[in-house]
């Protein structure tokens, strides 16, 4: 049976090598691009909406925008902030921590995701194996934590995790097909991760294709038992 995915966060330099990695993919039927990029032109194979995770509106109108009869095989969420060209970067210490950052952090990684979570779950085939993934982080695990700083983007995968764990206790009373699932998609050589590939090995800063492959890889593997969990882009599990 051919699949039908979602992208949310197409724009990226991982949503974009996702995108490919699937229109590559011969059992991929349709590829779903959601971003806020203003892009009208489809194709038989290629659909994009417009969709702002910072705005709940504008995430209940893009799942409003899809035909009726839609169903997901795979949605990849693909969405995070880390700095931004102005105010936002990862506290060094308790003096940089600021409510704004806080805000703004945690919206995107966490509760523009949840809202995506809240909108598109009814849209998640029911018949066979569906995967919700979201794009998480290893320092976002607790047990994990032992240089401190970076405290809202921290907070932010942890409360995300959480949020996925919730996600795949209630949705499996009503979907036992779906799974849900975080993602760490290692250092990917991208404007997330740029003014940190100095202190990275080269062998362990991957290109946006070899991530998204990778994390391809470990969602094809994945059972109804992995629901709830965090992986690594090579399939090890991530602790809370």
């Amino acid at each position: 049976m051919k699949k039908t995915v979602a992208v949310i966060g197409s724009r990226g330099a991982i949503g974009n090598a996702v995108v490919d990695t699937l229109l590559a993919d011969e059992s991929v039927e349709a590829v779903f691009k959601f971003s806020r990029a203003e892009n009208t032109e489809h194709d038989d194979k290629v659909k994009h909406i417009f969709i702002d995770i910072e705005d709940e509106e504008s995430i209940k109108q893009a799942t409003e925008s899809l035909p009726e009869d839609t169903k997901f095989d795979l949605i990849f969420v693909a969405t995070g902030i880390l700095h931004d060209e102005k105010n936002v970067f990862p506290e060094k210490s308790i003096k940089d921590i600021s409510f704004d950052k806080l805000i703004k952090v945690l919206t995107i990684n966490t509760i523009g995701p949840t809202l995506v979570g809240k909108y598109f779950i009814p849209y998640l085939r029911k018949d066979s194996k569906s995967t919700f993934a979201f794009l998480s982080a290893r320092v976002g695990s607790i047990s994990d934590n032992k240089l401190g700083g970076w405290y809202s983007y921290r907070a932010s995968k942890t409360a995300l995790n959480q949020i996925i764990r919730n996600f795949s206790i209630e949705v499996a009373r009503s979907n036992k097909n779906a799974i849900f699932i975080g993602l760490q998609p290692g250092t990917v050589k991208s404007f997330l991760s740029k003014p940190f590939e100095k202190n990275v090995k080269s062998e362990n800063l991957f290109t946006p294709e070899f991530s998204a492959k990778k994390m391809l890889e470990v969602i094809e593997k994945l059972d109804s038992s992995d629901s709830g969990k965090v992986f690594a882009w090579d399939g090890e599990e991530i602790n809370p």
